[in-house]
């Protein structure tokens, strides 16, 4: 070697002996096939037509056949090979040569279809073979599993069924190759290499038919690594011979050389060939790896690789002669040497492209890796990082890895982390040094930096940046020569830094390190800005919970007021005067309204026939009647008028039969709780105004959150009235209740009403057809929902004017919060609308509504009767309203 800068080569010269041995081609390869054999073997034509000799029964001496003459017979009779093998080696045997010879995972032999990943990757890819034997034993084929760097992967790197041959023609040895003219050399040497895609593999080869070509002892690549003013030249095979083997150089550290030091910097700089007969005349070669090695360098020929843009990609260096100690390499071991070389320039690049698309396809393996452990791993703000850092450091090659986070004003650290260690400071505290925090070489000053500017920074050499602090280095004994610091951001936002130390193979962090880690960064930014936001979730539904829990407590009745009430004497029906269709609630109490509620249960035997419990059915309408808002008209009387006009249906003869217990206990529970925590305003406005009941649901909206608080109320303690139903039947009222409920939404009923109207009219309402039942009980909580309007005339008109009431306290609401006029149904302006309004919605809704259930059952036909006189009666005050006018 010719270069101060390779100490190393003192060490690796050594190992340059190891080798195999080429064998000479002698004339005996079919030899043994006219050989006379006594009557204890035979001959046989195998299936590759080769002759293979079987032994008989008694012993026979093996032939005496010298190893040289077998392995070149074996180069000539591949098939024959292949057939033994496959006949006669051992799955461990078969193992151990994929393995130690690479006859498919090593460099020597890739192929574009059976290359390894490459000789950058950390990890062979492996592949786990099963034999015949493993078929036969489970009756199927073992499929083969694919790794990478310990992952599982689909891509089949090693795909050899598509263009390749089993096994390739054998190199041709080297007493073979000289027999051969210069052109067809030069040709043959040309094929060797044509179809090699890892570097380290192509490398070896180039040089050994170099060391041919040229005659020469020694031979070293070097290829051109970095852009620019960071160049350099890298050397993973050196002190290459003929008898040189390339499973040698995996384990080699790499040799750096500075771009225009010693001999090969000189020619990868200027570009010229230097052959040198004599290099201890020369001044920019090195003498002291002579001194070390034992090794007389004599003579040298170096020359540049370039491309077909005339870039200089690379070196190749061979020293002295073999022949002739005092020989020196001449005019045309130059020429030949530089004819090879520009072939060798279009493998290396091509092994270098196959290279590098292999290395992008493993990194977007882990950039998938780690866009799985963001969506999968939504655990804690710690365990989603440690996973992180693991990828991190697998897949970058580095020492150290450390992800460092800023508190809420972006100033500071609060939260850092490390491949050795977890330190998390909390309470807005900040991360100033290493022992706050107990992680190692926080290197504050670049961190920092990174993080406020968002600049990414690759520092090659720590030692020439003033923002290095090399204290903790001295005290820990750690030596920090490179960082890689990126910043970790979101939506504009930074959120932190991400620095590495150190490559393992001592080199720099490139640019194509930096490119990765950008893109990686922003993963990791997804990732913790997710996980911040499931840790808020959580605590959000921590508080949540907390919060409903406080509330159910205070929006329940007591146990107390449950007893009270359940010693109670209540009246029947009748004496309330439930059973009447023209009911006026305005003659009882607020507390007798509970009672008469309690009243229509016992009535039904919802009591008796063990469905629920009576004192928790006492405290369960409590609780009801206080989670109803204070409003003008959907409040808890609202309420109770709709759950009794469901009972005088559900008392009528045409539907005492027709519905099941279930079904009339899950109607009477929803009209109760139909409008529960009602607040005097309609679905439109909650979608207007955008409030957080419309964010929860689009569709639906009062009715959705009416359901919800009824749920609240079942769950809290003391007020299942459905806790002795069976499970089936908890889960099929529950079902019913939420259809019954979501079915008071008017924009429900008019997708329904026609099909209702129907069945009813053409009397094709097969009503014992779940599906028709269903749409039959949407259409039983529309009617009483509505049935105050069936009312008598005099109740009708104040339940008119509570509704106007309300109403125009919601346009006022637009008017103050949207800045609109308010439609108007809802404008306190247009209050003499009011008869005309009640006209039309007694036609368009009411009408055929009642008149459907006065066919269904005739007891109902009064509430029709009664909804006719009244559109009279609006109608009348329409007509004086004109006349006013």
């Amino acid at each position: 070697m010719n270069n101060s800068a390779l100490p190393i080569l003192t060490k690796e010269r050594s190992f340059s002996a190891s080798s195999i041995p080429y064998h000479s081609n002698d004339n005996n390869n079919n030899n043994n096939n006219n050989k006379n054999h006594d009557d204890q073997s035979q001959i046989v034509i195998d299936s590759c037509g080769d002759d293979v000799f079987h032994p008989g029964s008694s012993t026979r001496p093996v032939p005496e056949l010298e190893g040289d003459d077998v392995e070149v017979w074996l180069d000539h009779h591949q098939d024959f090979l292949q057939s033994y093998l496959n006949r006669k080696a051992s799955k461990a045997i078969l193992e151990d040569l994929i393995k130690q010879n690479h006859i498919l995972s090593g460099p020597q032999d890739a192929t574009p279809d059976c290359s390894p990943c490459g000789s950058s990757c950390s990890t062979p890819i492996q592949r786990f073979y099963h034999t015949d034997s493993d078929r036969k034993s489970t009756g199927t084929l073992n499929k083969i599993v694919t790794t990478v760097d310990g992952q599982p992967t689909f891509i089949n790197y090693r795909d050899r069924s598509r263009t390749m041959p089993t096994l390739r023609p054998p190199r041709k040895t080297r007493k073979e190759l000289m027999l051969l003219n210069e052109k067809e050399l030069l040709l043959e040497l040309v094929k060797d290499i044509a179809n090699d895609l890892d570097v380290t593999s192509l490398c070896h080869k180039i040089l050994q038919n170099v060391s041919i070509l040229v005659n020469a002892d020694r031979c070293s690549l070097f290829l051109v690594r970095g852009r620019g003013n960071d160049r350099y030249l890298e050397a993973k095979v050196f002190d290459v011979n003929c008898d040189s083997r390339v499973d040698i150089f995996e384990k080699r550290t790499p040799i750096r050389v500075p771009w225009g030091s010693g001999i090969v910097g000189y020619t990868a700089k200027t570009g010229e060939i230097l052959n040198i007969s004599d290099a201890y005349k020369d001044p920019r070669f090195n003498k002291d790896i002579d001194v070390e090695t034992g090794y007389r360098t004599r003579s040298i020929l170096c020359v540049p690789i370039a491309n077909c843009y005339n870039e200089i990609i690379g070196v190749a260096q061979v020293i002295n002669k073999m022949n002739n100690r005092e020989d020196h390499f001449t005019k045309r071991d130059e020429q030949i040497f530089q004819t090879y070389l520009t072939f060798c320039a279009i493998g290396i690049q091509n092994a270098e492209l196959f290279e590098k698309n292999a290395m992008e396809m493993r990194r977007n393996q882990v950039l998938l890796e780690l866009a799985r452990i963001i969506f999968e791993e939504q655990s804690t703000l710690p365990n989603m990082v440690q996973q992180i850092l693991i990828q991190t450091k697998s897949l970058f090659a580095c020492e150290y890895c450390s992800v460092l986070l800023l508190n809420s004003t972006g100033k500071e650290f609060s939260q850092t982390f490390d491949t050795e260690s977890t330190g998390i400071v909390t309470n807005g505290d900040s991360v100033n040094d290493s022992s706050s925090s107990g992680i190692r070489h926080l290197n504050i000053n670049i961190t920092r930096y990174v993080a406020s500017t968002g600049e990414m920074l690759n520092i090659r050499d720590v030692s020439t940046d003033e923002r290095f602090d090399p204290t903790e280095d001295i005290e820990t004994g750690f030596k920090t020569k490179t960082i890689l610091c990126a910043p970790i951001r979101t939506n504009q936002r930074l959120l932190g830094a991400m620095q590495l130390i150190n490559k393992t193979n001592g080199s720099c962090f490139e640019i194509e390190d930096e490119n990765l880690f950008e893109a990686f960064a922003i993963y990791v930014g997804i990732a913790i800005y997710n996980s911040k936001m499931y840790d808020d979730v959580c605590k959000a539904m921590a508080k949540q919970a907390v919060a409903l829990e406080v509330l159910s407590y205070h929006a329940t009745a007591s146990s107390n007021e449950a007893v009270s009430l359940a010693v109670e004497a209540i009246p029947s029906p009748v004496q309330y005067q439930l059973n009447d269709l023209s009911f006026d609630d305005m003659t009882l109490s607020d507390y007798d309204t509970v009672k008469a509620t309690l009243s229509m249960f016992r009535d039904l035997q919802f009591t008796t026939k063990g469905c629920m419990d009576y004192q928790t059915l006492c405290r369960w309408t409590l609780s009801i009647k206080k989670n109803y808002r204070n409003v003008a008209y959907h409040n808890w009387r609202h309420a109770f008028n709709v759950a009794q006009t469901m009972y005088n249906i559900l008392q009528a003869k045409e539907f005492a039969g027709l519905l099941s217990d279930l079904e009339k206990l899950s109607l009477l529970v929803a009209c109760l709780c139909h409008d529960l925590d009602h607040r005097g305003t309609n679905n439109a406005f909650q979608l207007k105004t955008q409030s957080a009941l419309a964010s929860l649901y689009s569709t639906s909206t009062m009715e959705h959150h009416h359901f919800d608080h009824c749920i609240m109320i079942l769950n809290s303690e003391g007020n299942n009235i459905f806790g002795q139903l069976a499970p089936s039947q908890y889960s099929s009222v529950i079902k019913m209740l939420e259809h019954a409920i979501l079915a008071t939404d008017l924009a429900l009923h008019f997708r329904h009403r026609k099909e209702f109207i129907q069945k009813v009219a053409n009397d094709k309402g097969n009503w014992s057809d779940q599906n028709d039942r269903t749409l039959l009980r949407a259409m039983m909580m529309t009617a009483c929902d509505l049935a105050a309007i069936t009312k008598p005339w005099e109740v009708e008109q104040r339940v008119a004017e509570l509704v106007t009431s309300e109403y125009f306290d919601q346009g006022d609401l637009e008017r103050e919060q949207l800045h609109v006029t308010p439609s108007d149904l809802m404008n306190r302006d247009r209050k003499d609308r009011l008869p005309e309004m009640q006209v039309d919605f007694i036609d368009s809704v009411c009408s055929e509504l009642y008149k459907a259930f006065a066919e269904i059952s005739p007891s109902l036909k009064p509430m029709y009767d009664r909804l006719m006189d009244n559109r009279q009666e609006w109608n009348k005050l329409t007509s004086h309203n004109i006349q006013d006018n």
